[in-house]
């Protein structure tokens, strides 16, 4: 496969991506409390747009992944890990740390696991709590957030 791959930043108009943005983040007021004060990447192959995410400043020292996804029928072939290693490359330098809360889905921890991030923490019931309804992915439910983090 060849790639040709664009990566942009988006700086207005973000909400024309909450197609992309709800496949990871299913709530639209969640992203709400995000979207705004952070930076969204779009990453392009061919002109065809493939992924997205969303890093914020949560401190002079660390910033926050709040949102990655790629469209469904694109899963498995590495845009999403393209796009993290450009956000790694980009945030170098200007923070020590990236971190990144998600479900407790084995599929997506190893995601994460595999592009250098490891588990820090857990905010118990934080899907139950925060999330209007009932969460899955894969089949399981979505109950405590789990945080990694990585190094830049």
């Amino acid at each position: 496969m060849v790639f040709i791959l664009e990566i942009e930043i988006i700086l207005e108009s973000k909400k024309q991506f909450l197609d992309l943005l709800l496949l990871a983040d299913e709530q639209e007021s969640m992203i709400d409390k995000y979207l705004d004060r952070g930076k969204l990447f779009a990453l392009y192959d061919c002109g065809d747009l493939k992924s997205v995410c969303v890093v914020t400043r949560e401190g002079d020292d660390v910033c926050e992944l709040k949102n990655i996804a790629t469209y469904e029928k694109w899963h498995g072939n590495g845009y999403g890990s393209r796009l993290l290693h450009y956000i790694f490359s980009y945030y170098k330098g200007k923070y020590e740390t990236m971190i990144v809360g998600t479900g407790d889905s084995p599929r997506i921890l190893r995601f994460y696991e595999m592009n250098g991030f490891s588990i820090s923490h857990r905010i118990k019931d934080f899907f139950l709590d925060n999330y209007d309804h009932i969460m899955f992915d894969d089949g399981i439910q979505l109950v405590d957030m789990v945080y990694l983090c990585k190094a830049l």
